[in-house]
């Protein structure tokens, strides 16, 4: 892969991994002034396209260099502000970069249809905003700025889904329910990254291992630990601070819960993996109890939990937002193992799960602008009506089941493997019969999408149909990347196995 160093000119390459959130916040300003939303949409096209770019350079350049350092300002680390890239975070780096991209593309016709057309320039301002938050999170090794990047993409992004109150009122209550809970959550972290500066005098993450395995963890850092958990398992929507999610993906504009579901979340568990494995050691007795104790038992016990509020749900959207809450306890488990393979598995899920939810949520957002439909019910017959979204939800609706010929089945066979390798056989029974929990609530949207004859929401005869060309077209890469990485899962597998190595193989 380092060919792809080779993307960008030398000058550009050097700076990076700073212009990869500088541009979305400097095109962030100028889409506010954009005088409507096409001009908005092609300030927020160019900027993904550019993050794109970078984030695969920077892909080729850590897979040349190993781990990339860069001084904001010329002022080294630790005294200054770090970015740094590792195998670990190039990983849901280019997750956030081409899953991005994608969302722009179906946001032209999706935000048409749902913000009015004198707000459209702000809403690309703040989706902009919120963007460059999630990749700042994702590539800073300065834990304050982990919490100065997490407030910014939050702040956006209950911007962007209060902005849902055009189509449906229910949006600013959920914008308004996130608000508070992020906030709990942020300041449960900023509170603990005191703790930590309090026990280390170092804000740098490297800095701040290096300390802690130099002079151990005492009360303080402890106490740094349990808070920092709480504040990052909130913004994750780790079960059972996981509340504030169903109503925010389910009243939020469309292409906002298919971005959010495909990266926001994702980023939050990288900064626990961060967190747990790179500035905490594993090994410590009181992490290592978390992994076990806390983390894989909350992982199982939401994989159930959520999957039953599931099978309750009429509304689709709430219906896959629980899915989420579900699948968040996949990646859980995962990291509560506690090993390599564990890990691996984990971040391998976190992947596989963006793809998946990524084309489930475009779908209902292209069904959605066709039909005005959000109740399940109200989906009967759209697998004749619009073949082309319905067979995309399909083939990422059985991926989420982990059925064999999908991404899905990687997934839940890694952690299988990794759970026998544990010694863990409670948590392969967990994941087999979480994984038939999924196949009712999944069953039951499809068997609706195909086998009813008379869709409720139709007054009268409807041809069959198609969504626009620019939704379509990333919900079928999305649905093609669930079936092409089954066959050839090496670039997933390498990509995972790489992230797990840097932070805990010799």
């Amino acid at each position: 892969m380092e060919f792809l160093a080779n993307l960008l000119p030398a000058g550009l390459m050097a700076h990076a991994p700073a212009l990869v959130v500088v541009v979305p916040l400097v095109a962030a300003a100028i889409a506010a002034f954009m005088p409507n939303g096409k001009a908005g949409w092609a300030v927020a096209m160019v900027t993904a396209t550019i993050v794109a770019v970078f984030s695969l350079a920077l892909l080729g350049a850590v897979a040349g260099e190993g781990v990339i350092s860069y001084a904001m300002g010329g002022w080294a680390p630790p005294a200054g502000i770090e970015y740094r890239i590792d195998a670990l975070n190039i990983a849901v780096l280019l997750l956030v970069g081409i899953l991005g991209f994608l969302c722009v593309i179906y946001a032209l016709p999706s935000v048409a249809d749902e913000i009015a057309e004198d707000k459209q320039g702000l809403f690309y301002s703040a989706f902009l905003v919120c963007f460059a938050g999630l990749l700042g999170v994702t590539i800073t090794g300065d834990a304050f700025n982990v919490f100065v990047f997490l407030e910014i993409s939050s702040l956006s992004a209950y911007t962007i889904i209060a902005m849902g109150a055009g189509k449906d009122r229910r949006a600013l209550t959920a914008a308004y329910n996130y608000l508070i809970l992020g906030t709990i959550g942020a300041t449960f972290f900023v509170i603990g990254v005191g703790f930590l500066y309090m026990a280390t005098g170092s804000l740098n993450m490297a800095d701040i291992a290096r300390i802690l395995a130099e002079n151990g963890h005492d009360r303080v850092t402890q106490a740094a630990f349990a808070f920092i958990i709480v504040g990052l398992g909130l913004k994750a929507a780790m079960f059972p601070l996981h509340m504030w999610l169903p109503n925010a993906y389910a009243f939020a504009p469309n292409f906002v819960t298919a971005f959010l579901a495909s990266t926001a979340t994702k980023v939050a568990f990288y900064a626990l993996v961060r967190f747990l494995f790179s500035v905490f050691n594993p090994e410590v007795n009181f992490v290592d109890l978390s992994l076990t104790w806390v983390f894989a038992v909350a992982g199982v016990i939401a994989m159930f939990m959520a999957s039953a509020q599931a099978i309750f749900q009429t509304d689709a959207r709430r219906l896959l937002a629980y899915s989420s809450v579900a699948q968040v306890g996949y990646m859980m488990l995962g990291l509560g193992m506690g090993t390599v393979l564990g890990l691996q598995a984990g971040m391998l899920h976190l992947i596989n799960h963006a793809l998946m939810k990524g084309a489930l949520f475009m779908a209902l957002g292209a069904f959605a602008l066709k039909f005005g439909v959000r109740e399940i019910k109200d989906l009967a017959g759209l697998g004749r009506t619009m073949p082309i979204s319905a067979s995309a939800f399909t083939i990422a609706g059985l991926s989420l089941v982990g059925v064999p010929l999908t991404i899905g089945f990687d997934s839940k066979w890694y952690l299988i493997i990794a759970a026998l390798d544990r010694g863990w056989w409670w948590a392969v029974a967990a994941l087999i019969l979480s994984s038939l929990l999924a196949l009712i609530y999944i069953g039951r949207l499809l068997m609706v999408v195909w086998t009813e004859t008379a869709p409720s929401h139709q007054g009268q005869q409807v041809k069959r149909t198609h969504a626009p060309i620019m939704m379509l077209i990333p919900m079928a890469v999305l649905a093609f990347a669930n079936l092409y990485f089954f066959l050839d899962a090496s670039f997933l597998v390498n990509l995972t196995e790489a992230a797990a190595n840097a932070v805990m193989g010799d």
